[in-house]
Order: structure tokens, then sequence, then C-alpha cells
């Protein structure tokens, strides 16, 4: 009986399954979309260049993109640093929906910025929960206090 109230008390410390399988796929998608303006940039300097980006466009700033959400994504998939990947994600995200997605909606019917809303969600969520027990700094935090005894 002893293990069996243990069991339930390590449940309620962790995570639902659910909320690890969404930072997953947040991390997927960012990961995937690095991918993709990295090997595409003409369509990130598309999009930067159709917004009132424009007159501050450099290919720096398209590279800066690119890597954020390469790098962040990974993390984010991981569970690695996921609080400071969201703090990184949420002011791009932010750009993303009032500067280049709301302007031009009309382009591609919505659908860039409902997943544009969605993420920016997803990364406030992850911003305040943290990665949660299975993830990388879990992994870490526990491998450290278990080498320190």
């Amino acid at each position: 009986m002893a293990t069996l109230i243990s069991f339930k008390h390590v449940n309620t410390l962790r995570q639902p399954a659910w909320l690890t399988i969404l930072r997953v796929l947040l991390g997927g998608m960012l990961f995937i979309k690095g991918i993709i303006f990295i090997s595409d940039t003409t369509k990130l300097e598309a999009l930067i260049q159709g917004s009132r980006l424009a007159e501050h466009y450099t290919p720096l700033l398209a590279t800066a993109i690119s890597w954020a959400n390469l790098l962040c994504g990974l993390f984010i998939l991981c569970g690695l640093l996921t609080r400071l990947c969201c703090l990184i994600q949420i002011p791009m995200m932010l750009v993303a929906i009032f500067v280049v997605n709301i302007p031009n909606r009309t382009i591609n019917n919505g659908s860039e910025l409902a997943l544009s809303i969605f993420i920016l969600v997803l990364l406030t969520i992850f911003l305040l929960e943290g990665s949660g027990r299975l993830s990388a700094d879990e992994y870490f935090r526990t491998y450290y206090k278990e080498g320190n005894k």
C-alpha cells in the first residue's frame, strides 16, 4: 500500500503526457520551420520584403531568424533550456503575427496567421510551465543531484 501511495505522489509531480507531446510537437514545428527557412532563404526574404520590416532588412536578420528557429526548435523538442528558448521565440512570433502575417493574411488565407498564433500560445504555456519531467533539463538536474551524493 505504501508503494501505491508513493507512486501516486510521483505521478502528481509530473506534467501530463499530452503537455509533453505538445512540447515535442512545438519543438518539431519550429525545427522544421528553421530547416525550411535555411534551405530556401528566398521564402523568408519574400516574407520580410512584403512586410513593414523591409526597411530594416539585412541578410543577417534572415539568417538570425532561421538559426533561432532551428536551434530553439531542437532545444524545445529535447526539453533543454525550454524557458529560455521560449523567451527568445516569443518576440519573434509577435513580430511574425503583427508585422508579417496580419498585413499579408489575404495572400495565404490566414493559415500562416493561425499557425503563428497557435505557436505563440504554446510558447507562452511552456515559458510558464517549463519543460516538465520528460526532458533533458530534468535528466541533467537529476543526474547532477545523483552525482553530488
